[in-house]
């Protein structure tokens, strides 16, 4: 960690605009590869967790990897067509628990991972479930995305990540994408020695405005608690509560 990013860190804690501490963030690190293994997106997790952490934000970072996931939509496979296990169900509660939720991930062949696109389909499959005031149950959480490689493809991935979170209910805040990239083709990644990753001023600078802009947006969105529920319930216009439509009983 650069000493720049270090003491930028420390003067932006120090007297931040509002009061965190009752915050939390759970960051999925979607490599590919298992614990206690080096993982270079954790390193750029850990980049971020450490600015969520100077202001008292609760903070963990998960690899899904780590878990039997079962893949479909279902909420829970255990002892669903052949599974005997699914461990979705205990990440999906601290997805719950959460605030702000950061996907991270690691390009390959110009996309996010595999274990990215299956943490999304799993979230995807609780959508039609709804929170204590009748939306959409992610409804009032904050999503961003942090992903390293050493190929092109960081724009493609946060694209196609920060629509998911926001399809399914996510705020998204601005500058809510950040990455490192390193020479195309085979070359150092984000961790290795003498990669430039930690101290790459472009990485930095992003990831704090990402930091930052989920922390402003979470503390909105919880101290106004959360999302409006008007013309956004699910139940309310099945039961044909069409807020700013016509009734059709009443045509002209």
């Amino acid at each position: 960690m650069s000493e720049q990013f270090q003491k930028l860190k420390a003067e932006l804690c120090s007297n931040p605009p509002a009061s965190y501490d009752d915050l939390s963030v759970l960051m999925l690190n979607c490599t590919l590869t298992r614990s206690p293994n080096l993982s270079h997106t954790e390193g750029l997790l850990t980049m971020a967790a450490s600015i969520f952490e100077g202001v008292g934000v609760s903070t963990e970072i998960l690899r899904p990897v780590d878990f039997e996931i079962a893949a479909g939509l279902e909420q829970d496979y255990t002892g669903v067509d052949g599974y005997e296990r699914d461990d979705w169900p205990q990440i999906q509660a601290r997805i719950d628990a959460c605030d702000i939720l950061i996907i991270g991930t690691s390009v390959w062949l110009g996309e996010k991972s595999s274990v990215c696109n299956r943490v999304l389909e799993r979230m995807y499959g609780y959508t039609h479930s709804f929170n204590a005031r009748g939306q959409y149950r992610d409804y009032g959480k904050v999503g961003a995305t942090l992903i390293t490689g050493n190929e092109d493809g960081v724009k493609h991935c946060a694209m196609s990540i920060l629509f998911s979170l926001s399809h399914i209910g996510y705020t998204v805040p601005p500058q809510a994408d950040a990455g490192w990239m390193g020479e195309a083709g085979p070359g150092p990644s984000y961790m290795d020695p003498g990669s430039g990753g930690p101290d790459n001023d472009f990485t930095n600078r992003n990831t704090t405005f990402l930091v930052w802009n989920c922390l402003h947006l979470a503390r909105m969105l919880k101290d106004a608690g959360g999302v409006p529920a008007y013309g956004n319930q699910p139940e309310a216009w099945d039961a044909g509560c069409k807020s700013g439509w016509h009734s059709p009983e009443h045509k002209r």
